[in-house]
C-alpha cells in the first residue's frame, strides 16, 4: 500500500466499526442472495419472474456496493490489515 497522508485515513476505531457492520451486511444480503436463488428455481409466473429478476438486482447491487465499501475501508483505514 502507499503511503498516505493520515489525515485522509479512516481511525483505526471507525474503520473496525465499519468493518464489521459490513460484515454483519454480508451475512444478511447473503440470506437474501440464497433465498433469490431458490426462488428461481421454482416455476413463477410472468409477474412473479420479473418480481425475483428485480430482487435478485436488487441484492447483486448491494453486494457490489458491500464490496466496494470494504476494498475502501481497506485502502483508507489506519489499520489496513483489519
Amino acid at each position: 500500500m502507499t503511503q498516505q497522508n493520515n489525515a485522509t485515513l479512516i481511525p483505526a476505531d471507525t474503520a473496525t466499526q465499519l468493518r464489521r457492520l459490513s460484515h454483519d451486511l454480508s451475512n444478511a444480503l447473503e440470506v437474501i442472495l440464497q433465498t433469490s436463488y431458490l426462488l428461481g428455481t421454482v416455476n413463477l409466473d410472468d409477474n412473479g419472474r420479473q418480481w425475483h429478476q428485480m430482487l435478485d438486482q436488487g441484492v447483486q447491487q448491494a453486494t457490489s456496493i458491500n464490496r466496494d465499501l470494504r476494498e475502501f475501508l481497506r485502502a483508507h483505514s489506519e489499520n489496513a490489515a483489519g
